[in-house]
C-alpha cells in the first residue's frame, strides 16, 4: 500500500494543467514560451489571469489532494511525507510530459495547507508582500521557501516535518536558479508582463 500511495502521489503531481490548458486554449507548448515554465506565473504571462488562477488553484489542490490520501491510507509520518516529496516530484518532473515541469511552489503550497496551515499561511502572506512590492513571483516564491521551514520550527512542528521542510525549500530554491540568475541580471520579467505568442 505504501509503495502504491507514493507511485499514484508522484502520478498526481505529473498532471501538468499548464501544459493541458495552454494546448488545449492556443493550440500552444506553454514550456516552449516566455520562461517555459507550465505553472500559473508563465501561464498569466501567455494566456491572462483568468487562465493563470486556474492552473494555480488546480496545482494547489493536487498537493491538498495527496495530503489527504496519504493521511487516509498511510500510517507512518515518513511514509507521509514521502508522498507528499512525491507529488512535488511529479509537478517538477512530469512523467507524462518529458520530465519538463514548473518550480513546484503551488504544488507545495497545497501540501503544506494540509501539513502545517497556521506557518503556510503566515509565509503566503509575507510572499505576496514581497510579490506585491517588488512585483518579481519568483522573488517572493523563494522568499516562502526560506521562511517555510523558519516558521515551523519556531512552532515546535516535529522533527520530521522540519527535515521535510528544509529538503522542500532546498528543492524550491534548486528550481528557481536560473530565475535567480535572471534577477541578478535585471531579465526577471516582473508580474504582468506579457509574452507575445502571435
Amino acid at each position: 500500500m505504501c509503495f502504491f500511495v507514493v507511485l499514484l502521489s508522484y502520478f498526481i503531481g505529473s498532471i501538468s494543467f499548464g501544459y493541458l490548458i495552454a494546448r488545449s486554449i492556443k493550440k500552444v507548448d506553454i514550456r516552449k514560451l516566455g520562461s517555459g515554465n507550465p505553472g500559473a506565473t508563465n501561464i498569466q504571462r501567455v494566456l491572462g489571469l483568468r487562465y493563470a488562477v486556474i492552473v494555480l488553484l488546480l496545482d494547489v489542490l493536487k498537493g491538498l489532494v495527496v495530503v489527504i490520501l496519504a493521511f487516509s491510507f498511510l500510517a507512518e509520518t515518513w511514509v507521509i511525507l514521502l508522498a507528499c516529496l512525491a507529488v512535488i516530484a511529479g509537478h517538477n518532473w512530469p512523467i507524462f510530459f518529458a520530465f519538463k515541469g514548473g518550480r513546484g511552489v503551488a504544488t507545495t503550497l497545497g501540501v503544506f495547507l494540509g501539513l502545517a496551515p497556521l506557518p503556510t499561511v503566515v509565509v503566503f502572506i509575507i510572499a505576496a508582500a514581497v510579490i506585491a512590492v517588488t512585483r518579481y513571483v519568483s522573488l517572493g516564491s523563494i522568499t516562502g521557501a526560506v521562511s517555510i521551514p523558519v516558521y515551523m520550527l519556531a512552532l515546535k512542528y516535529p522533527f520530521e516535518y522540519l527535515v521535510f521542510g528544509f529538503i522542500v525549500s532546498i528543492f524550491i530554491i534548486w528550481r528557481h536558479f536560473p530565475n535567480i540568475k535572471r534577477l541578478i541580471q535585471g531579465r526577471e520579467l516582473k508580474l504582468g508582463e506579457k509574452v507575445n505568442i502571435s
